[in-house]
């Protein structure tokens, strides 16, 4: 069974050693990641297409205001055969004939007074700066992601290195007791009860090597590729709470820069501007119109041809008098839809007071938990260093000595996930007080070191 074991970590191992030997040596740093990101993560691109898309809005509704021409062109060949009863005609005298017309004509159409039009032109710019929001939203969520699958691989990769601490600690304590029991000097419990604590490691390691390697592959689902060996958080990394140190400053902050509730309220101005435009409707419209017809005939029934320009400029007034209530309808609709939006804007602003006020806690709740788990790995091992004395002076048996170390690698592996939940929390205060930026993204990775 054991030869099992070692086996199957020997092929996991292989796995993992492979991809290392494949990727640079260079190692990769939180940067690094976040630039390749930006090329291809395919969530972003989407959003960038959507921005591109909306930004044409403004065009389509300046066009609204704009002249429209066409011109329109006609040719055509008719064939008659005309029989004359109660006297000759004096054009003709009958029978089949066939003549030919060509024209074409260019109209133009000027809108003087549009009030919905101009009302959806002033909508396409809200639009455009919702979108833009949008885009940065997402752009801001990108960095979230980034720093949350890279801590995510950083905690992995430090659970297999101390893993692979805490085998070599138990191997040792399993030895000693192997020797200590063919002297006499220990029961077969000890040496049972560290060769459990040795195979419960392997097992542990087999699926935190898996752990890696799935986490690995969230980062290349983001940026296209496999991640090289990544920096390491600093071991003399001090947490602390970022200025403001005043909760309703950052829900101040917060109310002004969040992102959702600047997009919602951009829905309400929209919805404001369908009201009028919706209003608009019941009133008369005024455009200037102008056309230019010429038309070539060689022939015709009465017997001849004709050239014919014509030339006509003028203004065009509709009133519109009754559509069956749908105007009326739409008004009231518009009206109901800009109250859902007022609604829904208090709602974005209640969440984005919500929200900071959690991440601010959670930023406080991390700084205190890294400074606890700080001092329980000293007392860890402290108590580590006082037991193994214990052990070889006989006052302390071997599973105090095995209990003390898993405590001990336990407190390390607690501080260092507490170190990475620090990092990835004070982002988060930021993305929703809506001022998170790729500084802020740089000032945690100067935090990051080599290993």
């Amino acid at each position: 069974m054991h030869k099992a074991l070692f086996a199957i970590v020997f092929v996991l191992l292989a796995m993992q050693v492979s991809v290392q030997l494949q990727a640079a040596e260079t190692q990769q740093n939180l940067l690094d990641i976040y630039q390749l990101a930006l090329t291809s993560d395919p969530t972003l691109a989407s959003a960038h297409s959507a921005n591109t898309a909306t930004q044409e809005k403004v065009v389509q509704g300046k066009a609204l205001l704009l002249p429209n021409i066409s011109l329109n062109g006609n040719a055509s060949r008719s064939y008659t055969d005309i029989q004359y009863r109660g006297g000759a005609s004096i054009f003709s005298n009958g029978g089949p004939e066939t003549f030919d017309t060509l024209g074409y004509s260019l109209n133009v159409n000027q809108p003087l007074f549009r009030k919905q039009n101009s009302v959806q032109y002033e909508q396409s710019k809200i639009q455009v700066a919702q979108a833009d929001k949008q885009l940065q939203a997402v752009q801001q969520d990108l960095i979230l992601r980034v720093a949350q699958v890279y801590f995510d691989v950083l905690l992995a990769q430090d659970k297999i290195d101390l893993i692979n601490a805490q085998k070599t600690a138990i191997s040792k304590q399993l030895e000693q007791a192997k020797v200590n029991f063919e002297v006499g000097s220990a029961t077969i419990t000890d040496v049972d009860e560290a060769q459990a604590r040795y195979d419960l490691t392997l097992a542990q390691e087999i699926a935190a090597i898996n752990d890696l390697e799935v986490k690995k592959r969230t980062i290349q689902s983001i940026i296209g590729q496999l991640p090289q060996r990544l920096a390491t958080a600093r071991v003399d990394l001090k947490a602390s709470i970022p200025e403001p140190r005043e909760m309703e400053k950052w829900v101040e902050t917060a109310e002004q820069n969040n992102l959702a509730l600047i997009i919602q309220q951009r829905a309400y101005d929209i919805a404001s501007q369908e009201v009028e435009r919706a209003n608009a409707g019941h009133l008369p419209t005024l455009d200037a119109v102008g056309s230019y017809a010429d038309s070539r005939a060689n022939g015709g029934i009465n017997g001849f041809g004709a050239d014919t320009q014509n030339t006509t400029i003028g203004l065009q007034l509709a009133i519109p008098l009754y559509q069956g209530g749908a105007i009326s309808s739409k008004a009231r609709e518009a009206v109901a839809n800009k109250q859902k939006a007022q609604d829904d804007v208090e709602i974005a602003r209640r969440q984005a007071d919500l929200d900071a006020r959690q991440a601010f806690l959670n930023v406080s709740s991390a700084v205190a938990q890294v400074q606890a788990y700080e001092q329980a790995l000293k007392s860890s091992q402290s108590q580590l260093d006082s037991t193994t004395l214990g052990y070889e002076v006989g006052v302390r048996t071997s599973v105090d000595v095995l209990n003390a170390q898993q405590q001990f690698y336990s407190a390390k592996r607690d501080l260092l996930q507490s170190r990475y939940s620090y990092l990835l929390s004070l982002l988060k205060l930021k993305s929703v007080a809506g001022i998170l930026t790729e500084a802020d993204l740089g000032d945690i990775n100067k935090l990051l070191v080599s290993s």
